[in-house]
């Protein structure tokens, strides 16, 4: 059985966060972990609490599950403070650490601020060269550079500079593009590219979410990381196609539309 580890927050409404990500281990036939880093109060229009765990918490969450079982991958999402990030890095290290893919998650879709100033730091600087991946859109890749992103030839300034800061690898998402829908890999020396067609379904929560555990599934399985970010796109392609409406707002995309 392969296992993938998510440590992220929880999403109440199911769509995103622990939920979307063990929903998308399922999917692949992956066996799911969790370790929660804060509790959100959401929905399909607005998250309108969120309550971060104590560090503590946080760390006897991923000691339980690396003194005993084994993990083939792990995703990383909402940290949501210094603290929490901290409290991660310090015990990941004293593992034999698997493949680690990384959703820099900083604002939600709604617009809420998900990670602050010295936190970011802190993630920049110590976590993101603990990655193999990060999946940064292209948004979270214009504030962690400080550049304006508009175009593919952008997206590939971006990758360098990110790659730069330490990941292995480098995935700036682009569906937020106005002209065309292409995401970017950049190992450090080559550039691999993912059209798609925008898909005309306003339910998307839970897209980063699920790509990232995606490319983690793939990973756990013991693809390369150009075939889990391709077996990903794919999976997330349909799961978008697939998504529905369950309230007033932007619904989920389908997990098991496979």
């Amino acid at each position: 059985m392969y296992t993938a580890l998510t440590i992220a927050g929880s999403d109440s409404s199911g769509g995103a966060g622990i939920q979307g990500d063990l929903k998308t281990f399922a999917a692949h036939g992956v066996y799911g972990m969790s370790v929660i880093t804060a509790v959100t109060a959401q929905n399909t229009t607005s998250v309108s609490y969120i309550q971060g765990l104590e560090a503590i918490t946080v760390t006897k969450q991923i000691e339980a599950i690396f003194e005993d079982i084994h993990v083939d991958s792990i995703k990383i999402g909402m940290l949501f403070n210094k603290k929490i990030i901290s409290a991660i890095i310090e015990t990941l290290k004293k593992y034999n650490l698997p493949k680690i893919v990384l959703d820099p998650v900083m604002v939600s879709t709604t617009g809420r601020i998900l990670l602050k100033g010295d936190a970011i730091e802190t993630l920049v600087q110590e976590m993101f060269p603990m990655c193999h991946l990060i999946t940064p859109n292209i948004l979270e890749a214009g504030l962690l550079t400080d550049t304006t992103i508009k175009s593919v030839e952008h997206m590939k300034e971006a990758c360098k500079k990110l790659h730069n800061l330490g990941s292995s690898n480098v995935l700036v998402k682009g569906g937020h593009l106005e002209d065309v829908a292409c995401d970017v890999l950049y190992d450090g020396k080559n550039f691999s590219y993912y059209k798609h067609n925008k898909i005309d379904n306003p339910n998307t929560h839970g897209t980063g979410c699920a790509l990232s555990s995606a490319i983690a599934s793939n990973l756990s399985k013991g693809f390369d990381i150009n075939e889990s970010v391709k077996l990903a796109k794919n999976y997330i392609t349909k799961a978008i196609e697939g998504g529905f409406s369950i309230g007033a707002g932007d619904g989920p995309v389908n997990h098991f539309n496979v």
